[in-house]
């Protein structure tokens, strides 16, 4: 029997989590629960009965004034969707279309911090089926969109910018991929300390070949540049348990 990771429950978590009630039956609850052994988003499963999944994602409560509230008629593209809860989000909200990609990476972080084996996506598709879902998950490098001829009016890439090789590179891409005047929400690591001019952007020692770089806003405002977007607010700077973050919205120009 596969072991399972047991992480503590906060208030942090089930505030995000709550946004989105799936209310689905305690019995097909209880047998997802036992079913997955490791969870990154924090998901309602059924509020009566108290039942929530475990995530090991912290706080993302600084993510809550960036979420439209509103998605009816958006078609949505989720990078590095993980459990898929902001796919699944967007849906909930009203998306027309919503597709969720995520090369699954982080079977190899599991299987190093927890030793425990999943063959990935095992935690979207349970989900999915809970809630009768028409998200479309995709096993795919986000670089791999290139081609693609769809267009999105709205897409999710939190977490992401600090893990690929070539973030502008990445940028670009999913410039590509927007209708005219449509939006990024780019979630990624900050800096410690003063982030300015001087030092826009730096190179992390980790520990690990899945982190490279954390960003300063003056960074991230001129990667944004020179892809083809523009901020639509002020891009913010949070410290969430003592780790930087930069959070920004970002429209096609």
């Amino acid at each position: 029997m596969t072991a399972h990771v047991y992480v503590e429950m906060t208030d942090a978590k089930r505030e995000v989590a709550d946004l989105l009630p799936l209310d689905a039956p305690v019995e097909e609850c209880e047998a997802v629960l036992q079913e997955i052994p490791i969870w990154f988003h924090t998901f309602a499963l059924n509020t009566t009965a108290g039942l929530y999944t475990r995530g090991v994602a912290r706080d993302h409560r600084y993510r809550i004034p960036f979420l439209p509230a509103d998605f009816r008629g958006v078609r949505v593209l989720d990078i590095g969707t993980g459990d898929g809860f902001y796919a699944f989000l967007a849906e909930a909200r009203g998306a027309e279309r919503v597709l969720a990609v995520d090369n699954e990476q982080y079977t190899h972080t599991v299987r190093e911090r927890w030793g425990v084996e999943i063959a990935g996506g095992e935690a979207f598709r349970a989900v999915s089926k809970l809630i009768g879902s028409s998200v479309e998950y995709l096993r795919a490098d986000a670089t791999e969109l290139a081609t693609s001829a769809e267009r999105f009016d709205f897409v999710f890439c939190c977490g992401m910018l600090h893990r690929v090789e070539n973030p502008l590179g990445m940028l670009r891409t999913l410039r590509g991929l927007l209708n005219p005047g449509g939006e990024i929400l780019l979630e990624t690591y900050g800096m410690s300390g003063q982030s300015d001019d001087a030092s826009p952007v730096h190179v992390l020692a980790a520990g690990d070949d899945l982190h490279y770089w954390g960003f300063s806003a003056p960074a991230v405002t001129r990667l944004a540049a020179w892809a083809g977007l523009t901020e639509t607010g002020d891009t913010e700077e949070r410290t969430v348990d003592g780790h930087p973050r930069i959070i920004a919205t970002l429209r096609a120009t």
